[in-house]
């Protein structure tokens, strides 16, 4: 009986995963269309700007306080932090055999980041994969390396976290210290010689060949190299609006890199709540609490929401009309050339 019971069993998995790749394969053919693509940029951008005008009235007061010279300093130190972590992706599709000019990279990136303001978590990487078919990147490259930069932020995040974790007071980590259980996981299942057999069992559980290449140890430490630069720099934007506000320099620095590096992990678990929106502001006001008090720390979140969603849209902006106006590389020294860059 058990014998038969995994033989009958067998067919009705594959025939899930079949249907599975079916719909997803169908949503792709959709996706496709131009129509359909610009459809999928109103709407992210729709959303995020609902984002700005849900809160304006709170936002608004923050800005009161903080001045609008040190908030163009904290949105520039954002775009910044928001270029790091394009390169973490963009050092992993090179690791899987993809290696993509700086222009076209940072076209498929940031334009397909916007996709995460839209309800699910799967709409930047399903952005991201019709992107990447434009410059010749198979689509399986383009889902693994989203799937890893998200693995790789979130290891890098916590790891900060970590480092900051004697100065947050216990009331930000309380009730969510079970994330920090997620790192040994994670690290683990990115040493290569796990991942790389992790990746093409996953592959062909979708039905999907097996990536050409494996990722290494060093593209893997490479790319961490960047998450972290990435998460210091967004943890001093928090910082720069948090001294603003009269907060004590030194003792609010590990706060504010910790604290926002901690409030992301969480929010990016809380996978029903778009780009963390909620989750995030409600953690980062609790490990500044130290340094601020409720309403300034509150008017810090909501400012910092503001100002990663205007980063979102200025980059995805900049960087479509960069790729656009640069046209697409078009011959062997245009990649070739792209690729001695990203070396």
């Amino acid at each position: 009986m058990p014998a038969e019971t995994a033989q009958t069993g067998q067919p009705d998995q594959a025939d899930q995963a079949s249907a599975r790749a079916g719909l997803l394969g169908r949503l792709l053919t959709v996706l496709r269309g131009r129509t359909a693509r610009s459809l999928f940029v109103l709407a992210a951008v729709s959303l995020c700007a609902w984002t700005v005008v849900d809160q304006w009235t709170q936002v608004a007061s923050g800005f009161s306080g903080i001045g609008w010279a040190t908030s163009g300093a904290a949105l520039l130190i954002v775009l910044l932090a928001w270029f790091a972590m394009m390169q973490v992706w963009r050092v992993l599709l090179a690791a899987f055999g993809s290696r993509l000019p700086l222009r076209a990279a940072a076209r498929v990136f940031f334009v397909g980041q916007l996709g995460k303001y839209l309800p699910g978590s799967v709409w930047s990487v399903v952005a991201q994969m019709e992107m990447g078919q434009a410059h010749q990147v198979p689509r399986r490259r383009s889902a693994t390396s989203a799937a890893l930069t998200m693995l790789v932020s979130l290891v890098a995040a916590l790891l900060i976290t970590a480092v900051a974790l004697p100065f947050l007071p216990n009331r930000t980590t309380g009730g969510y210290s079970w994330v920090f259980l997620a790192v040994p996981v994670v690290l683990t299942c990115l040493h290569p010689r796990l991942l790389n057999p992790l990746l093409d069992r996953l592959l062909a559980l979708a039905r999907r060949p097996a990536l050409e290449q494996g990722i290494s140890g060093r593209a893997t430490a490479h790319a961490t190299a960047w998450a972290l630069v990435s998460w210091i720099l967004i943890g001093l934007h928090i910082w720069l609006l948090t001294v603003r506000l009269g907060a004590p320099a030194v003792h609010a620095l590990p706060l504010s890199i910790g604290g926002f590096a901690f409030a992301w992990s969480v929010g990016f678990l809380a996978i029903l709540a778009p780009a963390g929106a909620g989750v995030r502001e409600v953690i980062l006001v609790a490990a500044l609490s130290p340094v601020l008090d409720v309403g300034r720390a509150t008017a810090v979140a909501l400012v910092s929401r503001l100002l990663t969603v205007a980063a979102d849209l200025i980059a995805a902006g900049v960087a479509a009309w960069y790729g656009r106006r640069c046209g697409r590389p078009s011959t062997a020294h245009d990649w070739t050339r792209g690729e001695r860059r990203l070396g």
